[in-house]
């Protein structure tokens, strides 16, 4: 057994030199190209999740001002119904008005056409009475007076 520590003890100094060098050679790998590709990975996963993060952000904004234009547009035709009811209810009170304007103007030429109506039927009747008294007093004129002395 004592050759055997022994054999192992010179194994273990002749691979001094080279867990030396396994060592020089990690730490030179980690301060050559470990760090500086962590760092590059980490950069460039910044800028990928940064880039998400913005393209998100600005789903977000686009779909808040999609929402208020669509806001805007269903009050503008709201608006826009408003002005239509309110001209069209316009219209319909100017058309009443006139048609009221109209019936009664009608009315009131009716009312003088039954007037003047009335009017002539006293003024027919009363020539027709002093036309009939004129006949009365003709006819009793006729009758009356001698059968010779009018013809």
């Amino acid at each position: 057994m004592g050759e055997t520590l022994r054999q192992l003890g010179e194994l273990l100094l002749g691979s001094v030199p080279t867990i030396i060098l396994m060592a020089l050679l990690y730490w030179l790998y980690s301060a050559v190209v470990h760090k500086p590709l962590g760092a590059v990975l980490e950069q460039r996963h910044s800028r990928t999740e940064g880039a998400v993060e913005k393209s998100r952000a600005d789903i977000a904004a686009a779909e808040a001002r999609t929402a208020e234009y669509e806001q805007r547009l269903r009050e503008a035709r709201a608006t826009l119904f408003r002005a239509h009811e309110a001209r069209r209810k316009a219209a319909l009170e100017a058309r009443t008005a006139a048609l009221s304007e109209a019936r009664r103007k009608a009315q009131s030429q009716v009312q003088a056409a039954k007037s003047q109506i009335e009017k002539d039927r006293e003024a027919a009747q009363g020539g027709l009475q002093a036309e009939a008294q004129n006949l009365a007093i003709e006819i009793m004129r006729r009758v009356l007076a001698p059968a010779g002395a009018g013809r």
